[in-house]
């Protein structure tokens, strides 16, 4: 076995997406394909834009977006990134460069990347760094409590995929999902692992129909997963 398709079988075990056993030439092929689409040089004319995004009003206790209910002022990445610098625009915009890809390939309505970080306040969360999709929140608290009703706190906390095929019938369940789009019936989340398989973050994808997230478009999702690592900031 190569290197390359070691790395690939290891986090597919790792994140538990034993469905996509057999599909590692697609996923190698995917990934090769996200490092081309980094290959040229990001060029950023406005950096103000890679750092603040518009996000929804969020319910008196947190639990919940209100959705189509813009936030007066858009959440701003700089607080919880330590600052801008260069490194970090140049991976924010690299990031960026990766989710629009992703959405390209796969057709999905909402794609983004979380990375694992701690709060001025010092609580440790999900934040979103980069998305394509209509405007969603921006932190995932990363606490058990939190993790009742949200599929990304899930994945945060125990590095395992979750990938949804009936997001109504999930909850009906008893499943954890965080409302952004009362539309949305499929989702895919999965974790982003370092080499020693401890998260990092999350890949995030969501779309309107049911059981959309078969084996390609998760193929895709998991290249993702697999080369997101090597550019957060």
């Amino acid at each position: 076995m190569s290197e390359a398709a070691a790395r690939v079988a290891g986090y597919l075990r790792a994140a538990g997406l034993e469905q996509l056993d057999g599909h590692g030439e697609e996923i190698a092929l995917a990934v090769a394909d996200y490092i081309e689409a980094m290959a040229d040089k990001v060029e950023v004319g406005d950096a103000s834009s890679l750092y603040t995004y518009p996000v929804p009003m969020l319910s008196e206790d947190g639990t919940c977006s209100v959705i189509d209910e813009m936030a007066p002022v858009p959440y701003d990445l700089t607080g919880i990134l330590g600052g801008r610098s260069e490194q970090a625009t140049r991976r924010l915009g690299l990031l960026e460069r990766l989710v629009e890809r992703a959405q390209e390939t796969t057709g999905c309505d909402w794609v983004g990347v979380y990375q694992r970080r701690v709060t001025p306040a010092g609580t440790p969360v999900l934040v979103k760094l980069s998305y394509v999709g209509r405007p969603s929140r921006a932190e995932f608290p990363l606490s058990a409590a939190f993790a009742e009703g949200s599929t990304n706190s899930t994945v945060g906390l125990t590095g395992r995929a979750l990938v949804i095929d009936d997001v109504k019938r999930h909850v009906e369940a008893g499943g954890a999902f965080y409302v952004c789009d009362g539309d949305v019936q499929s989702e895919a989340c999965l974790p982003l692992l370092d080499e020693r398989r401890e998260v990092l973050g999350i890949v995030d994808a969501e779309a309107k129909p049911l059981a959309f997230f078969g084996p390609k478009r998760l193929a895709r999702l998991a290249a993702l997963a697999i080369v997101v690592p090597a550019v957060l900031p």
